[in-house]
């Protein structure tokens, strides 16, 4: 979410951001053009180009595009039919360059080594650093597609609100967003993928990511104290020139960016199509907005959550998905749901029952996908089901084309 002019009130504005990768049309390996294809629309090479409502922008690895809200927007509603658009005129701009657009989290044979282009044009410097720093030829910086959605806030008690209600959440959503259960070619045993060489890509500087779940911070002022200045210190030996010394260094799961007094989760993986993306966003902002009201436990309460057992959750959703299994009865009694153990998807199905029983398009089609993934599993479960125990390059490759027809076309995939 770019460009706020002022700080929004809680919910009242928020952005979205999805990425692709863009891979050969005949071969589905990725294809580092996306520098061509935005010089295709701007004249000359850019880093973003407005159009409309949404924006393209490049980011680190020139195989990935980032398709964003064009600052922030009161309502979900239309959306999915407006980034299904541009996906489609990216598309067509990208078949004369031998390219089309790949959904989900990971690519699923991407060699980071021997593939990884890094952008070298605008803000080349930026991503020079990490380059030097962090060997971005890994998966945890080349090859990981991620939805980021901004919500705004005003005021440290607004902050507080949301902060508390989003690290709450974090836990389980991988377990309706999983969607790269393939690395290198072959199954990992693990849902998400993307999650997992995430929160390691940065361990020589454990404060950048810390553990993924953020601290329990409550004030603007408390968070760049505790989290942001430490991590500053902690890279200056290596920036010298302050290059990264800027709050999106910080790489938790759910980050505030405080120039827009928004606060950024970055969890979901990338969906099949634009119409699943936004059902997800559509479900977590439901839940965070009963949360961060106070209308499923106090707001107080959720505070006091110490990091260790929403970690727990949290890495058994990264590995299970919707199956896995949440043995904590204080954190399903916070979510209104009295039981002593059950699985995610089982606490995901307790939400929508009692809390997305809205009549609007978006409501409507949030209940539709989520009941896909209650029942049918997340997007990487329905992979898993298609690719096999011991999947072949030709099995994945014929999976993973059906997702860009998927994506082409606006549709879920079934399995």
């Amino acid at each position: 979410m770019s460009r706020a002019k002022r700080s929004l009130p809680l919910f009242e504005g928020m952005g979205v951001e999805l990425e692709y990768m863009i891979v050969d049309r005949e071969t589905l390996s990725v294809l580092p053009v996306a520098d061509e294809l935005l010089r295709a629309v701007a004249g000359k090479y850019a880093d973003e180009i407005e159009q409309g409502p949404l924006s393209w922008s490049n980011e680190l690895a020139l195989h990935v595009v980032e398709v964003k809200t064009n600052g922030p927007v009161p309502t979900l509603s239309g959306l999915a039919g407006t980034f299904a658009g541009h996906v489609t005129r990216i598309n067509d701009l990208l078949r004369p360059l031998g390219g089309t657009l790949m959904p989900t989290g990971m690519h699923p044979w991407m060699d980071p080594v021997l593939e990884t282009r890094i952008w070298p044009h605008q803000k080349r410097a930026i991503y020079e650093s990490y380059h030097r720093i962090f060997d971005c030829r890994r998966h945890g910086f080349a090859n990981l597609q991620s939805v980021h959605l901004n919500l705004s806030f005003h005021g440290d008690e607004e902050f507080a609100r949301l902060h508390a209600a989003v690290r709450f959440l974090l836990p389980i959503l991988p377990a309706i967003a999983a969607s790269s259960p393939v690395l290198d070619g072959r199954l990992t045993g693990l849902l998400d993928n993307r999650l997992e060489v995430y929160r390691n890509n940065q361990r020589q500087i454990p404060s950048i990511a810390g553990r993924v779940i953020p601290e329990a911070v409550h004030t603007r002022r408390q968070y760049r104290d505790r989290i942001l200045r430490k991590l500053y210190r902690d890279i200056a030996p290596l920036d010298p020139g302050r290059v990264l010394r800027h709050e999106w260094l910080n790489s938790r799961g759910a980050i505030p960016r405080f120039e827009r007094d928004t606060i950024e989760l970055r969890i979901l993986d990338t969906q099949e199509c634009p119409r699943a993306d936004i059902a997800v966003i559509s479900s977590v902002v439901t839940v965070l907005k009963a949360l961060a009201h106070g209308r499923l436990a106090p707001v107080a309460d959720l505070m006091d959550w110490e990091i260790e057992p929403l970690e727990e959750i949290f890495h058994s959703a990264v590995r299970e998905g919707e199956r896995a299994e949440i043995r904590d009865a204080r954190y399903l009694e916070a979510f209104g749901l009295a039981r002593r153990h059950c699985t995610a998807g089982e606490l995901w199905a307790h939400l929508a029952e009692t809390l997305m029983t809205g009549d609007t398009e978006v409501d409507r089609t949030a209940r539709e996908v989520l009941n896909v993934i209650i029942t049918r599993g997340t997007l990487a479960r329905r992979i898993l089901r298609r690719v096999g125990e011991t999947p072949s390059r030709e099995n994945m490759e014929r999976v993973y084309r059906e997702l860009c027809d998927c994506l082409s076309e606006g549709r879920m995939f079934l399995s």
